[in-house]
């Protein structure tokens, strides 16, 4: 198997040459290319095909919401994992609505971020502790506000923003949400969930 390739994106270089110094010696992941803001980060992308980018949020020329968004839209199978030390909750809602796979804040552990990188490749998703209450309160939020639905069609949620989503999470899924806000893997939830 090949290894992991990664696109460092922060417009602090000393933050990049940590990442990358912590994801040399994790083994099955190289990193491929840096980018200081999004507008470069959508160039090497594209030019470099990585597998994950990390990304930072704010930054000059292009923050990393915007990026995210468009590297997501053109490349659909690169996986992107917010990297950041913004916990505010609308940062979070963006980045999750822009395509990030993951939602970490730098104090993370590096065994944390190597966990993520490799399990966004396995088709997981990890959101750091330190926000995931945010996600479960809007889930649950969303979930409670019903929308009379015309008759014959399935009931809607409304959405802050006024759009609608089609239905509320099940009882299974808020479990599998509340494991996931806790900071279980897949595997472990479905392990503790008896799933397959």
């Amino acid at each position: 198997m090949s290894a992991i390739q990664v696109l460092l994106v922060d417009d602090q270089q000393i933050v990049r040459q940590g990442l990358a110094t912590i994801l040399k010696y994790a083994p099955g992941i190289e990193v491929v290319g840096e980018a200081g803001d999004g507008e470069e980060a959508i160039r090497l992308a594209q030019e470099l095909n990585p597998d994950v980018v990390l990304m930072d949020l704010k930054m000059p020329r292009l923050g990393g919401i915007p990026a995210t968004r468009k590297i997501r839209a053109a490349q659909p199978e690169t996986h992107v994992i917010i990297l950041t030390t913004y916990d505010a909750d609308d940062l979070v809602f963006e980045g999750i609505k822009a395509g990030a796979q993951g939602y970490l804040l730098k104090d993370a552990s590096s065994e944390t971020l190597v966990e993520a990188i490799r399990g966004v490749m396995r088709g997981e998703s990890l959101i750091d502790p330190g926000v995931a209450r945010a996600v479960l309160d809007e889930f649950q939020r969303l979930s409670a506000k019903p929308v009379a639905a015309p008759s014959g069609t399935q009931p809607e949620v409304a959405t802050a923003e006024g759009q609608a989503i089609i239905e509320p999470l099940t009882p299974r899924e808020e479990e599998v949400l509340v494991l996931l806000v806790e900071g279980l893997s897949n595997r472990e939830i479905g392990a503790r969930l008896h799933l397959t």
